[in-house]
């Protein structure tokens, strides 16, 4: 193809996508529309290293602005499509200029919830983590004695409490279910994890949510909890769940469902359109998913690009996942979901543990805590199809390495 690709989404899939297609000798014009006012980025450090100013947004960048101009690859910064017309192949922009394709690719992401501000959603020192402006205006309140709620319970929550605590602040977790992390981790994980964040002082409430926040001349003072507890507090960090960005695709009329619906190709129902990442409903196994995930972003998004090049390569995800936390890394192989069993293996290392997810029998992920050993073994098992002896899991003094040799 000789034609315009239009890329909607300025982010991880977005930047790879193209990247991938440069390497490949694809020469066709290319056109990015980004909402923010940034070059693509890498958004896992944001709610790090990022927000405890380790590093700064020029280290975050993928390529500085001379790439894309060396490349070819027009960008648009803080520019959105406000209409597509898939008949015609053209989409306008927020601008007022409009944009002919040959390919249209949606890497839209996700949009984090909100609270609602019938709840104090709307108060001065609500924050949710969604890009670098958001990242830059929480860094100006993670100060020393401050008070800390993270509402929600999952990475993303997890996370910037480890952040909050490491900078001083007293910090709170509420989680609406019966124990953190439950709907994407075992509850061994979520046990082990849980100890983390209680041995360095933060107070975990799960079964826990919030009624409504109270404020003082629009600024939040206070939290009221659904255990009939009011808890003062001076910022809150909200971490519920994102909504994938499909709105556009939807009103074009392509195929959603919480998120644009690919084949394994990364296909729309449109066969002009693709779609990748966050924004994403992909086929896996027997399932039809989201992967909110750096790996899925960028592995879909290259997997698209060669077969914008001429491939037939359908995309097999293989999922991987890494959360840090204070010192502590957690790295995840595969996907959980409907597993039946688990087996805990003590590290070798204190403080390592590792657990392994099987589903009627057979492994289907791992999660590793410090223990960089069993998830590259458990990776590498995932991969190639191997199913471990349990037997060998379960034993803190087997080696891993030789699951990897059965047949």
């Amino acid at each position: 193809m000789s034609g315009r690709l239009v890329v909607v989404g300025g982010g991880q899939a977005a930047f790879a996508l193209v990247a991938k297609l440069r390497a490949l000798k694809d020469e066709r014009p290319i056109t990015i529309v980004a909402s923010e006012a940034s070059l693509p980025y890498q958004r896992p450090p944001l709610s790090k290293k990022y927000l405890l100013r380790e590093m700064s947004l020029d280290r975050l960048l993928y390529r500085p602005e001379a790439w894309y101009g060396e490349h070819a690859v027009d960008v648009r910064l803080e520019t959105t499509v406000i209409g597509l017309d898939r008949a015609g192949k053209h989409v306008t922009l927020s601008d007022g200029t409009s944009l002919d394709y040959e390919v249209l690719a949606f890497a839209t992401g996700a949009t984090p919830r909100r609270l609602p501000a019938s709840v104090g959603g709307d108060l001065e020192g609500v924050f949710v983590v969604r890009d670098f402006r958001d990242a830059d205006s929480l860094a100006e309140e993670m100060k020393p004695g401050r008070r800390a709620l993270v509402i929600g319970g999952g990475y993303i929550g997890l996370e910037a409490a480890a952040v909050a605590r490491t900078c001083g602040l007293d910090v709170t977790v509420i989680e609406m279910a019966d124990r953190i992390l439950q709907r994407v981790a075992s509850s061994a994980t979520s046990g082990l994890v849980r100890d983390i964040h209680r041995g360095r002082g933060v107070d975990i409430r799960e079964g826990t949510g919030l009624n409504r926040l109270v404020g003082d001349n629009g600024r939040v003072t206070a939290a009221e909890l659904s255990d009939g507890s009011t808890l003062p507090v001076d910022v809150v960090i909200v971490g519920i769940g994102v909504t994938a960005n499909d709105r556009l695709a939807h009103d074009a009329g392509l195929e959603t469902a919480n998120g644009i619906v690919v084949d394994a190709h990364g296909r729309t129902s449109d066969p002009a359109v693709f779609a990748m990442g966050d924004c994403a409903v992909l086929p896996f196994e027997d399932l039809r998913i989201r992967l909110e995930s750096v790996q899925n972003a960028v592995d879909q998004a290259e997997a698209v690009a060669a077969i914008l090049a001429g491939s037939d390569a359908p995309y097999d995800p293989k999922p991987w996942f890494w959360s840090d936390q204070y010192d502590v890394k957690l790295q995840i192989a595969g996907f959980g979901l409907g597993h039946d069993e688990t087996i805990v293996r003590p590290g070798q290392r204190e403080g390592s543990v590792s657990v392994w997810y099987f589903r009627q029998g057979r492994l289907v992920a791992v999660d590793a805590i410090n223990d960089a050993k069993a998830y590259v073994t458990g990776k590498k098992l995932l991969e190639s199809g191997i199913n471990p002896d349990r037997a060998v899991i379960a034993d803190p003094q087997s080696d891993l390495k030789a699951l990897l040799s059965q047949a």
